[in-house]
């Protein structure tokens, strides 16, 4: 009879959406976590009626669910990461906040605003909560539109991306992942995505005691398909399992964002709507 043989890796959290059609939220998430090498928990916030070809409904749960779902996974498990996405409603978020800021472990935001309709998919109440919990994050990963949102500034090139990064760290985030997917950039720069990580030197230091950030661009192939569903869910649940492996910011983010090109070059074709992002095909180094 073989004999038990275990292992034991550290765990990460997400906090988000369930995407009934599987390609984002809950289940990108967890499917990233793992492909990362790390034990992926869930806390759903929503679920959704879904398809590769759109939103039906979304059904948000009750803050003090969200809650209980969270002191269930925490009490039992020594979480290492926790990552949030899709957070619904403002009452979500400011638990959310309460919750994950008292946890003590590195904290990925992907603040999950705008569909990619360009549709805005929060209250105003709840995009004004999220400045809070962006205070508290050791990373936030807005994409451009998402970091207008943010800054109340237009986000298009690369220069407006550094310029939101540097006003997200001023709002007391550790480090921002403004993501290039949709800038327009210059022409040389159409055919790559430009993805800009601005960092606070001493992050985890109060915002008045920071030194001026640091600034780092990663340029990546672009892929010529709208199959991108799930893509911003699987580059944050990425990153937040390498930190609970004990990578640091930018070496997690440096890999992450070099192994999305195959994940969305290898995307998953099914559904009658453009496909999904494929985050098994993320090699863990």
């Amino acid at each position: 009879m073989p004999e038990y043989d275990p292992v034991a890796p550290p765990v990460a959290l997400t906090i988000a959406g369930s995407d009934s059609g599987g390609g984002a939220g809950v289940q990108a998430d967890l499917t990233a976590m793992r492909a990362h090498g790390v034990f992926g928990a869930s806390v759903v916030t929503a679920t959704t009626a879904q398809h590769t070809r759109g939103v039906e409904d979304v059904h948000p749960l009750p803050a003090d669910h969200v809650a209980s779902q969270y002191a269930a996974v925490a009490g039992d498990f020594g979480v290492a990461a926790v990552k949030t996405g899709m957070l619904a409603t403002a009452e979500i978020v400011a638990r959310v906040t309460e919750l994950a800021g008292d946890a003590d472990v590195p904290l990925v935001v992907d603040p999950v605003m705008v569909a990619a309709t360009g549709d805005r998919l929060l209250s105003p109440a709840a995009e004004d909560a999220y400045e809070e919990l962006i205070s508290a994050a050791t990373l936030v990963t807005p994409n451009a539109d998402e970091a207008a949102v943010l800054t109340d500034a237009p986000v298009d090139t690369p220069a407006d991306a550094e310029r939101a990064g540097r006003e997200l760290v001023a709002l007391g985030a550790d480090a921002a992942l403004v993501k290039g997917g949709h800038l327009d950039g210059e022409s040389a720069e159409r055919d790559a995505v430009v993805d800009t990580l601005v960092r606070a030197d001493d992050a985890g230091g109060s915002a008045p005691e920071r030194v001026a950030p640091t600034v780092d661009r990663f340029e990546t192939p672009r892929i010529d398909t709208e199959a991108t569903h799930g893509s911003g869910c699987a580059l944050s649940s990425a990153i937040a399992a390498r930190l609970a492996r004990g990578e640091s910011v930018h070496g997690a983010v440096d890999v992450a964002v070099a192994e999305m090109t195959e994940a969305v070059r290898r995307g998953y074709d099914v559904g009658d709507g453009p496909g999904a992002v494929n985050p098994t095909v993320l090699d863990v180094k």
